[in-house]
């Protein structure tokens, strides 16, 4: 491998809405003990720490975030906490970190992202996919991404079909497609598709000119706003995902299969796949007693919850609120939020 550096890039942005009440504005997803005893970032910054130094890692999360982001990983240098002064996009985010890097450590140093709240359960594996997407990133002067080998078909996530091999282990990107239909779902999976998991590797020199060439909207108020934050912030007018921004427009995407137990844990539902389970197929978190009840997802910050009889249920108590929905409305908890009182919904 080339002896350009690798620097990781953690996103830990977002108020993770979906695991209302437990979550809030200052406590979103990335901050919640909800794969061990400590914060989800914790957990995956554990798990990156063999692949870069804390003195190679970055963080990006909201500017109202910052400071509990330093509070959970005082390893990193202070002014490695990258906080967005407005939310702006990935496209944006990435950009901002690429610069950085740029800056510390030169155009061909390596830039490896990846998500806060993704559970992993092969961490080695994770990791040699990650060393390896590195190299790739160097062999091929690309854009690469690491595609989850699907375990079944998923409509709620994006997918990757793959191109053309070439001369190593990484294969041409043929196209991104967005959350498929059930049927469609089928087909691409049939197809040999993979999961879009937003883990990439790029030389940060690489992205930039593929962020110039497809994404003028980020690129132009990063190349004027030099090391300000609130000016380049400020003036990406169209907020825009990277994927859409660049990935998608770019001739340079490469694709590595993964298979590592990967997660992207979004909602309630998803514990099931990521928690040790009960011999019914209950994941329970605090103080539950659970009774003749099977494949339920029960979590109790403070009190005790007892289900008796009950199957499918997710159930969540958090300081005097108390959520009883079943595992598939749990899956897109937005359509009750829109109907909450602010002040229950928004609770501090």
């Amino acid at each position: 491998m080339s002896r350009a550096p690798t620097w990781v890039v953690v996103l830990a942005g977002g108020v993770g809405s979906r695991f209302w009440p437990l979550s809030t504005p200052e406590r979103p997803k990335q901050f919640l003990p909800l794969l061990s005893d400590q914060p989800m970032l914790r957990d995956t910054l554990d798990r990156l720490a063999p692949v870069a130094p804390a003195d190679r890692t970055l963080v990006l999360t909201n500017a109202e975030l910052a400071d509990g982001v330093r509070a959970i990983a005082p390893e990193l240098p202070a002014d490695h906490v990258l906080a967005e002064p407005r939310p702006a996009g990935t496209a944006a985010a990435l950009a901002w970190a690429a610069s950085r890097i740029a800056k510390a450590a030169g155009p061909d140093a390596i830039m490896v992202s990846v998500h806060a709240d993704s559970a992993i359960a092969d961490v080695a594996g994770f990791r040699d996919a990650l060393r390896l997407a590195a190299a790739e990133a160097v062999r091929t002067r690309g854009l690469v991404t690491v595609g989850i080998v699907p375990t079944h078909a998923d409509t709620g996530l994006g997918y990757i079909e793959v191109g053309v091999a070439t001369e190593g282990p990484a294969r041409r990107v043929a196209r991104f497609a967005e959350k498929p239909t059930q049927a469609r779902a089928d087909a691409l999976v049939a197809a040999g598709a993979l999961w879009n998991s937003g883990i990439f590797a790029w030389p940060v020199a690489v992205f930039l000119d593929e962020l110039a060439a497809h994404c003028p909207s980020v690129a132009e108020p990063l190349a004027a706003a030099g090391d300000d934050a609130a000016a380049f912030f400020g003036g990406v007018t169209d907020p825009i995902a990277v994927d859409v921004g660049v990935l998608e427009r770019s001739a340079q995407m490469y694709v590595l299969p993964g298979s590592f137990g990967w997660n992207d844990v979004g909602t309630w539902s998803a514990l099931r796949g990521v928690r040790a389970s009960d011999a019914e197929g209950n994941v329970a978190h605090g103080r539950v007693q659970l009774r003749a009840s099977a494949e339920n997802v029960v979590y109790a910050a403070g009190a005790n919850v007892v289900l008796y009889g009950v199957r499918g249920l997710v159930v969540v108590e958090h300081d005097g609120v108390v959520l009883v929905t079943t595992v598939e409305k749990a899956r897109n908890l937005k359509p009750l939020l829109e109907t909450l009182p602010s002040e229950l919904r928004e609770r501090r």
